[in-house]
């Protein structure tokens, strides 16, 4: 084997393990974060867990992918460990299909269908494909599906390549000597362990052991206790990815490692116990590529099947490992929402962000409303719960806006971008609401404080401004969790006549203070209170002018409020009018 074959073997492998980056990576994203949020809901069914934990490994084509997944829902407690132990197991076998479809380019027949079966044969077609898509498709999808062609296209080209560049080793005595020693099974197990160790996918070291196949040197002998190892191999992925985790997320990386150990040793028992009876004469033939998938099947089958009844050990195994002194400070609900570890996973990150973003809007509402309900009655468990909600809106605030900025240098699909966009444009708005929620909870104290009253007119005054300030808040909030472009063009009018109940109500407390019916004290207090709901409008309109100018490409916001408030603009006009008469003043 010269020079330019070892650049050959090393280029080949190099483009195979690119070529199941870009397929994992587009099979993520036409995913759109579907798999993984079915992963998120889960039950505590154990076959449904081994179920839909193949399932996902099988469309992401990583179980070392799907377990840091698994390790970042345990970490912020969207799954429990004992559900996280039936996903585990389903990865190990779900990662198996990427065996069989490498598998097909061992098929030899002379029929042209059954030919086109061949990856040498499709893939072609599928690179023509895949570079159309990208260079003439407008859809997003289309060029994501794309993607995932080529990449697999790549995959195969380069598993070609390898074949090709190591066929000629079948000649090489040394070679042939070196393979032999790995059929001690401890040695075999070393080799497949530390080689996947070092890729981090056993997906691409079965590969490699599949495109080493063609030399004809490859015993299942030698293949199987290297096919053991590489599954022990892929768990330190998950075991990196659980360093600084919570607890029962170091756990969930464990129960990956234990899972692999006892049914690699519980299969190495059981196999070589009866080959020592039986004397299987097929260890030593030669291993070809379809051999290699049955070997890496069966073994992952096998482990889950023995294995899964006693999940319930797995678990207590773990916790014996990582005990409950080494708890450290408990997260934020923001920050276990937006678990870094997510990232690896763009879509479903930016599915993350969007619940996250949510929560704060409600946290926002919440205090607000809350704030509001105590100009009439003033207790003080409602105080602390509006300042509880605005410290979480704040936690909120800080999580997402770091947590986006790390998104925002993933590679996005045109959706989650536009969404990713407009979050960062609007958790700023729910952060200042809430602080004005604090404001007018803190006016609401100084009255009881100071045994005030505002008059029965004034209060009937300040009943409609809060209802318009209620209703505006309504509406944008869910402008902006439903991106609902109709609603969005209420709340600028709803602005509007706000802002003129705020001037009249300060015009008529003037008017009063002047009759002798009212106090400066209680009028400062008025003021505050109608300047900080005039203020959490003027935060709604820029919520909803926010999802407007996205669906416009536009993020020019004073042109685009001055366009539709001209007085020529009779559509704006007609909608300031309906709704004024909304909110008429006693």
């Amino acid at each position: 084997m010269d020079f330019f074959s070892v650049l050959s073997m090393i280029g080949g492998l190099a483009l195979f393990l690119y070529g199941m980056h870009v397929m994992g990576d587009g099979l993520s994203k036409v995913s759109g974060g579907k798999m993984e949020k079915i992963l998120e809901g889960l039950t505590s069914n154990p076959l449904k867990a081994v179920g839909l934990g193949a399932l996902v490994t099988a469309v992401i084509q990583s179980s070392s992918a799907t377990t840091v997944m698994v390790v970042g829902f345990v970490n912020s407690g969207i799954m429990k460990l004992s559900q996280a132990v039936g996903v585990i197991m389903g990865a190990n076998i779900g990662t198996t299909i990427t065996s069989w479809i490498l598998s097909l380019s061992g098929i030899e027949s002379d029929s042209f269908f059954i030919q086109m079966f061949k990856p040498t044969s499709f893939s072609p077609i599928l690179a023509i494909i895949g570079v159309a898509f990208l260079l003439f498709a407008k859809s997003e999808k289309k060029k994501d599906i794309g993607t995932i062609f080529l990449g697999f296209a790549v995959l195969m080209f380069g598993m070609d390549s390898m074949s090709a560049a190591v066929k000629p080793l079948a000649d090489v005595p040394e070679f042939t000597g070196i393979l032999t020693a790995f059929s001690n099974p401890l040695l075999g197990m070393l080799a497949g362990a530390l080689l996947t160790a070092v890729i981090q996918s056993s997906s691409a070291s079965v590969g490699i052991l599949q495109a080493l196949c063609v030399t004809g040197a490859v015993s299942y002998g030698v293949a199987i206790p290297i096919i053991l190892g590489q599954n022990i191999g892929t768990c330190v992925t998950a075991l990196l990815s659980a360093i600084g985790a919570k607890k029962n997320a170091k756990r969930a990386a464990m129960v990956h490692l234990y899972f692999n150990i006892i049914g690699t040793t519980v299969f190495l028992i059981v196999f070589y116990g009866l080959n020592m009876v039986l004397h299987f004469e097929f260890l030593g033939q030669a291993a070809d590529a379809a051999g290699i998938a049955v070997a890496h099947s069966a073994f992952n089958i096998f482990a889950t099947a023995i294995l899964l009844p006693f999940s319930s050990g797995l678990e207590k195994l773990a916790c014996l490992t990582i005990r409950d002194e080494e708890e450290t400070e408990p997260q934020s609900e923001a920050a276990q929402l937006l678990d870094v570890r997510f990232l690896e996973k763009p879509a479903f990150a930016m599915e993350q962000s969007r619940n996250a973003a949510k929560k704060m809007a409600e946290a926002s509402k919440e205090s607000l409303f809350t704030a509001l309900s105590m100009l009439g009655d003033y207790r003080e468990a409602d105080a602390e719960r509006v300042v509880a909600e605005e410290n979480n809106v704040d936690e909120y605030e800080d999580a997402l806006g770091s947590y986006l900025v790390k998104l925002g240098q993933k590679d996005l699909n045109v959706h989650d971008s536009r969404d990713l966009s407009i979050i960062l444009h609007c958790i700023g708005d729910f952060e200042r609401i809430s602080d004005h929620a604090v404001n007018i909870m803190e006016s609401a104290k100084e009255l009881h404080e100071k045994d005030l009253r505002f008059s029965e007119k004034a209060l009937e005054e300040l009943k409609v401004i809060s209802k318009a300030v209620v209703d505006i808040v309504n509406i944008s909030y869910d402008v902006f969790e439903n991106t609902n472009i109709e609603s969005a063009k209420k709340v600028e009018p709803l602005e509007e006549i706000i802002d003129e109940l705020n001037k009249e109500l300060k015009s008529r407390h003037v008017r009063r203070l002047r009759e002798g019916k009212c106090t400066i004290e209680q009028g400062f207090i008025l003021s505050d209170i109608t300047t900080s709901l005039e203020r959490i409008a003027d935060h709604c309109s820029n919520i909803a002018v926010c999802i407007l100018q996205v669906a416009e490409d536009s993020f020019d916001t004073h042109s685009y409020l001055n366009a539709i408030k001209k007085e020529d603009n009779a559509t704006f006009q007609r909608r300031m009018e309906e709704t004024r008469k909304q909110y008429p003043l006693p």
